[in-house]
């Protein structure tokens, strides 16, 4: 990803060594880092919402001192990552945000709006509620896509094999649309499409060809492949089939349903969203 700019997000529990690999990267491909190190806020005191009109609201001192202990962290946490991108030679960054989460999705959001792509490290995975609020405020409040899984393989930010997880929705042609100039720099791009329904008003007489004639003509080594799920659940069939190709990364549309649905029933977003093995790159 040439001289792209890129907004990582991270934790206060940010290790340097899950780092490096990406600052490498980044130096090697003349990449623009913009870390934001993350951290929510401890939650007012309940009582303090009952204060008369004009009054002044009782806030014990032990939660003031939560709160410079927690953006304390932040800070640290900030300055090992400046020492380290001075050590790479990688240009970037670096900024902190202690945030209510309700606020969290919507300054992820215009953060991301003028960036390339946003990764999200997997030490944010240890404060779920910081981690989902972050990856939605990224596909649902900023054009940009977002990367989950990249710190554990630095290769995700210049794949040489990508895995396409093909459909005709809008979320899909956003992600590709997204990872367009990381497939122009691939080797070979494999766009799989599960369970093709072969109709004019659906996937076309043959599903997928469209999209690969759009990729070739830009110069990707495209490879088209058909895969019945034999009823197993698509996002598992979607790490099986990219692990045959050796991807180094999957590009995928996300929340093809409503959040409400995945969030109750399951589904490919989820699963996707929740599995750490494999570098995954998600556009709504």
């Amino acid at each position: 990803m040439k001289n792209a700019s890129l907004l990582i997000l991270v934790s206060g529990s940010a290790k340097a060594e899950d780092l490096d690999p990406m600052l490498q990267s980044a130096d090697a491909e003349r990449m623009h880092l913009s870390f934001l190190v993350l951290g929510g806020l401890p939650r007012t005191p309940i009582y303090a919402y009952g204060t008369e009109a004009y009054g002044i609201p009782m806030i014990p001192d032990i939660w003031q001192e939560e709160i410079e202990t927690a953006t304390a962290g932040l800070t640290e946490t900030a300055k090992m990552i400046e020492a380290r991108l001075d050590a790479s030679g990688a240009t970037g960054d670096v900024d902190t945000l202690a945030c209510d989460i309700a606020a969290l999705p919507a300054i992820v959001g215009q953060r991301a709006a003028t960036c390339d792509a946003v990764v999200i490290s997997n030490d944010l995975r240890g404060n779920d509620s910081l981690f989902r609020n972050a990856v939605q405020g990224v596909l649902f409040q900023s054009p940009s896509g977002v990367i989950l899984n990249a710190t554990r393989a630095a290769s995700a930010l210049h794949p040489t094999r990508i895995f396409i997880a093909w459909d005709t929705g809008l979320p899909a042609a956003r992600a590709v649309h997204a990872a367009l100039p990381l497939l122009k720099e691939a080797s070979h791009v494999t766009i799989a499409v599960f369970d093709p329904v072969t109709s004019q008003d659906r996937y076309g007489e043959n599903p997928g060809s469209d999209v690969a004639r759009w990729l070739s003509h830009h110069g990707c080594h495209v490879d088209l492949q058909q895969y019945p799920s034999g009823g197993e659940e698509i996002g598992t069939c979607i790490q099986k089939r990219a692990t045959e190709t050796g991807a180094d990364l999957i590009v995928m549309g996300a929340y093809g349903h409503s959040r409400m649905r995945q969030a109750v029933f399951g589904g490919t977003t989820k699963s996707m969203v929740e599995q750490t093995d494999r570098p995954v790159m998600l556009a709504h």
